[in-house]
């Protein structure tokens, strides 16, 4: 039954998909229709009266901006939900990731926002029935960040598609639903629902290492899953779950698909999800944040498509030139500046990218990574300032040379290097990563053991080391360090 709800579905999609194609033919065509849009939402907006936009020539004039530029707008927005301040259009709910400083940006979820993600879901789906495995139970487990004592909010991937949308796919959906007192019991409930669905066909997530820590805790608590599911599995099943070093491919062997990140500091993490399943077709994601939907992969174009009929899309380069999605080269890294049909006009998201190919008239974007001042291991986004307030508020850079250096691992993790201090590095490291965990991504990697626990090396010479250092002395005297280390990098210092 399932598959020929995959195979109506597909077919529900065509049209949408097709449209889509066609549309990377004719980018400078459907992008000009999205600022059109946008353009007439302006126009009924008091930002949009304040910066006297009216016509697609005034295009120009409304200005590059970051959160926190629209901040007050977005407050006063909150403030007045019925009113037109930012957007003309319902707000539905108000979404929430980190800012710069570690507070929490607000971005207000509308009818089109909403539609937006939908149209990349169905593309996306599409895509993969049509080009990719062959689905025929469409059991997924997708991504959702609990409660934990009810100090997270819980995210829901498909929290971000329309009702009708979520009503037809939660039939295929694994869910693990409710407030848990610790991180342990979710996993408990997660590690129960995953092992008592053997036809499991998907796993949708973002970062590659959720998954691995999941699996871990599958691992060191085998024995008791095994007892308490005896009468839940099959007996060969349930003797998997005994085998000292599981074979994870066997455990699920209906597995087709891992949809996560890939790129730039995930790529560790999703070789070893490779490994684990070697037979199962590893995707990576594509650029999809909080603020909109950005680009998706697709097997037919063989990379990730920037969603040009939903999104507007300009580049800026290294000398602060802008550009449109036509006029971009090889070779060059660009900062992304989106334009999205819920109320973020000319927004920079921080996300640099890179053209890997051109499929049709359409360039596909490749992500380089955040911003020169983020950095990101498995999704924690801590920013230059967020990191520089901490430490000062710790007191930490009164000490002289103070710089924080992400380190993968398993886990990956954070080390403070220190030329001198005035506590043992125990103590340090503790204030660091309660401090650090003001910001909600950080906190969230912490809370799921994505990432460990900081470290502090207390060094007279590590501005000499640094200075002769393959990739430090480069950098001066940084406060943060963007570009992870590998660990063996730091034993010259310790």
């Amino acid at each position: 039954m399932s598959k020929q709800f995959i195979k109506s579905f597909s077919y529900i999609l065509a049209p949408v998909y097709n449209q889509f194609i066609n549309n990377l033919n004719y980018p400078q065509k459907a992008q000009k229709k999205v600022k059109k849009k946008i353009i007439r939402q302006l126009t009924k907006t008091v930002y949009g009266s304040q910066l006297k936009v009216k016509t697609l020539e005034d295009w120009q004039d409304i200005p590059i901006v970051n959160y926190d530029n629209l901040e007050p707008w977005i407050k006063e927005q909150k403030q007045k939900p019925s009113d037109s301040i930012l957007t003309p259009e319902t707000i539905h709910f108000w979404e929430y990731t980190s800012g710069s400083t570690g507070a929490k940006k607000a971005i207000p979820y509308t009818t089109s926002l909403l539609a937006s993600f939908s149209h990349l879901f169905c593309l996306w789906a599409y895509d993969l029935i049509r080009y990719g495995p062959s689905f025929y139970t469409g059991k997924t487990y997708l991504c959702i960040s609990p409660k934990i004592n009810q100090d997270t909010q819980q995210i829901d991937e498909s929290a971000y598609i329309s009702p009708y949308l979520r009503w037809f796919i939660n039939r295929f959906l694994i869910r693990v639903q409710g407030n848990f007192p610790t991180v342990e019991s979710f996993r408990w409930h997660l590690a129960c629902a995953l092992l008592k669905t053997p036809d499991l066909e998907i796993f949708s997530l973002w970062s590659p290492s959720f998954l691995t820590t999941e699996l871990d805790f599958i691992q060191a608590n085998h024995k008791k899953l095994h007892n308490s599911l005896k009468t839940c599995l099959s007996s060969s099943r349930l003797q998997l779950l005994l085998e000292t070093k599981i074979p994870w491919d066997q455990l699920w062997p209906k597995l087709k698909l891992i949809s996560c990140w890939d790129r730039q500091y995930a790529a560790d993490s999703a070789q070893t999800l490779q490994q684990y399943f070697p037979e199962v077709f590893m995707q990576g994601k594509g650029l999809l944040a909080t603020e909109a939907p950005m680009t998706l992969p697709l097997l037919l174009t063989k990379g990730f498509v920037p969603l040009l009929n939903q999104v507007v899309f300009e580049f800026l380069d290294p000398q602060n030139r802008i550009y449109s999605l036509t006029e971009l080269e090889l070779g060059v890294t660009y900062e992304l500046i989106i334009s999205q049909l819920g109320g973020l006009s000319r927004y920079r998201i921080g996300d640099r990218v890179q053209v890997s190919h051109w499929y049709a008239q359409t360039p596909c974007l490749t992500f380089m990574g955040r911003g020169k001042e983020v950095s990101d291991l498995v999704g924690e986004k801590l920013s230059l300032e967020f990191v520089r307030n901490c430490l000062e508020q710790l007191g930490y850079l009164q000490w002289g040379f103070c710089c924080l250096v992400p380190v993968v691992g398993q886990p990956p993790s954070y080390y403070l290097l220190l030329e001198q201090a005035y506590h043992d590095s125990e103590a340090i490291a503790e204030k660091l990563d309660h401090a650090l965990q003001n910001n909600f991504h950080y906190h969230k990697a912490r809370q799921f053991q994505q990432l460990g626990k900081p470290k502090v090396i207390i060094d007279k010479q590590v501005t000499q080391w640094l200075q002769t250092g393959a990739r430090l002395g480069d950098c001066k005297y940084t406060i943060l360090v963007t570009k992870p280390f590998k660990p063996d990098q730091l034993k010259r210092v310790k």
